[in-house]
């Protein structure tokens, strides 16, 4: 039986949906999405779940949207998906149109930390095939050093929705595209009851689905 981890570029994949939301107007947000059951979506029967990894960074700065987030990431732990934190810094910036200058936020330390804990995954043996959920191409390095090492260990790009990566792509020993019927079938519940008797609920600016 195939050992499989999931390697989830949190970012890229929130805001390929934010785009993807955007671009096609659909009346579902899919930003309250079950990793666990999405991962599914690309795995067969003969295929083992060993791990998730969910890969993010909380903006400190804006403190409803890292409530928003502290939720999600809450009913991703009830789900015994992993997370691991980057961290966001301040970058100066000049706009392209009125040339003036101004600050933002940048996220880092993510691929670091996927293309760390990809090689120390493969070194520890917890997997036949690597899934990546990610396009960023900066992940090429550390890909070529597993398969370099571990021929007979895979690499499965996850492209996704909405996006390309074609970089990435090149250097996998297979790929598939991410599809709305995958998001629409993962979504969790806008309530999740614990065992407890608490509940994690949905966002409201992220409540519009109908997985009630």
């Amino acid at each position: 039986m195939d050992r499989a981890v999931f390697f989830i570029d949190g970012f890229n994949l929130y805001h390929s949906i934010i785009d993807y939301n955007s671009k096609k107007s659909t009346l579902i947000d899919y930003r309250w999405i079950n990793l666990r059951k999405l991962s599914e979506c690309f795995i067969g029967k003969n295929t083992k779940l060993e791990e998730i990894y969910y890969f993010t960074a909380l903006a400190s700065w804006n403190p409803p949207k890292v409530k928003r987030h502290q939720l999600y990431i809450k009913a991703l732990l009830y789900n015994k998906i992993s997370i691991i934190y980057g961290k966001f810094r301040k970058k100066t910036r000049k706009c392209r149109i009125c040339h003036g200058i101004y600050k933002c936020h940048e996220e880092k330390q993510t691929d670091v930390n996927i293309a760390i804990k990809l090689l120390s995954s493969a070194f520890e043996d917890k997997f036949d095939t690597a899934y990546i959920i990610s396009g960023d191409s900066d992940l090429i390095p550390s890909i070529n050093e597993v398969q370099q090492i571990f021929p007979n260990k895979k690499i499965c790009i996850i492209i996704p929705i909405g996006r390309s990566a074609y970089e990435l792509v090149q250097v996998s020993d297979r790929h598939m595209k991410m599809k709305e019927k995958h998001l629409k079938s993962s979504l969790f519940p806008l309530e999740i009851k614990l065992e407890s008797g608490e509940s994690i609920n949905c966002p409201k600016e992220w409540a519009n689905h109908s997985n009630k």
